[in-house]
């Protein structure tokens, strides 16, 4: 009777282990599942000139394909010259997959200890404790390179806390935001037919030394024109002269004379100690780091950005980390179902190819900004 007992006793603790142990295990794939759709996603190099640098990407933008460009840029970077790199992206809240429209780009925070912050956004309105990092590492005058859509990162409506980093911001004290007074120009427009047009970047005479356009000799880009004019004190590395189709020896656009779309300047911490280097392009969808000579103006600027300057030459390696399968930028096509962590192993390609593009009906119309 005992022994019955006792063993009834056993089959029951058993039973109530197993139970357990399955609650045990869900819970874990649900940490581990809600940890996955949180963490940014890290690529760390282990020699090289970039070593001890740590560089943060912030991608989200609805048509240039910034999820493809910066992951790219920060595989470069990494393993070929030994950054940490960590890139964040916007992403569904719910999925936790990576959506160039999202307003959330969680992760933020490690720009406490950025050397580097590389900006690819458009027109994003952050939750507050997203958006507090970014500024912070405005007011300590961290160095900035922006691409493409950056000079419109921030649409804030008035009368919200961060409202003054708005594309269109009013206020004299921080006029046009973001883009206007840290990298230089807000957003102005599109020069020529975007789509249709390519664009060649004219490196001047006197630009020819700057350590960014080291190796650097006939840049185009795949995206067409943006109209800028900076603001005073900008140092103009290239022009942008819009073509008349998508090939990059075709004729320049009648009627289009060249305009800035590449320049250095500095910015001052919120205290005025300090200077922060930054590098501006109108340029940089996913496509065109096809270029060799865009793609390594994009690495020097990285490296010229952080202080490295006296180590740029014209052999340093641009080979592109992973395959590299850029899709056609358009609004909404980006590819669908990936998550960050995806990502992580540098032998799977930026993006997968197996991964879907649905362009919604509404969003198959030429582009704008």
């Amino acid at each position: 009777m005992n022994r019955n007992w006792t063993n009834g006793k056993i089959i029951v603790r058993f039973t109530i282990l197993c139970w357990l142990g399955v609650l045990c295990l869900a819970n874990v794939s649900f940490a581990l599942d809600t940890e996955d759709t949180s963490q940014p996603l890290v690529y760390e190099g282990k020699s090289g000139i970039g070593v001890g640098k740590h560089i943060v990407f912030l991608a989200g933008d609805h048509e240039y394909r910034s999820e493809e460009t910066l992951p790219a840029l920060a595989r470069m970077l990494a393993i070929n010259h030994g950054f940490k790199c960590t890139v964040l992206f916007t992403v569904d809240p719910k999925t936790g997959e990576i959506d160039p429209a999202a307003d959330n780009l969680p992760g933020t925070e490690v720009l406490k200890d950025a050397d580097l912050a590389v900006i690819f956004l458009r027109f994003k309105n952050l939750p507050n404790k997203q958006m507090q990092p970014i500024v912070d590492y405005l007011d300590r005058g961290g160095p900035i390179v922006g691409l493409r859509t950056s000079t419109h990162a921030f649409k804030i409506p008035t009368g919200l806390k961060f409202s003054k980093y708005d594309y269109q911001y009013k206020g004299d004290e921080y006029k046009r935001g973001f883009g206007r007074q840290v990298l230089g120009e807000s957003w102005s427009g599109h020069y020529g037919k975007n789509h249709v047009m390519a664009t060649r970047l004219d490196v001047p005479e006197k630009a020819k030394t700057h350590p960014i356009m080291t190796g650097v000799n006939k840049p185009w880009a795949q995206s067409g024109g943006y109209w800028t004019v900076p603001v005073e004190g900008s140092e103009v590395l290239a022009f942008a002269q819009p073509l008349e189709n998508m090939s990059p020896d075709s004729n320049p656009a009648k009627d289009k004379a060249p305009c800035p779309g590449v320049w250095v300047r500095k910015y001052t911490s919120q205290d005025g100690q300090k200077e922060g280097r930054v590098f501006t392009t109108t340029y940089g969808a996913s496509e065109d780091l096809l270029d060799d000579d865009f793609r390594r103006m994009m690495i020097n600027a990285c490296l010229w950005s952080v202080g490295l300057e006296t180590k740029i030459t014209n052999t340093l390696n641009i080979d592109f980390v992973g395959g590299y399968q850029p899709a056609t930028y358009q609004f909404g096509g980006h590819r669908r179902g990936v998550k960050p962590a995806e990502l992580a192993d540098i032998e799977v390609s930026i993006m997968p190819a197996d991964k879907p593009i649905v362009v919604p009906e509404r969003k198959k119309k030429k582009n704008n900004k």
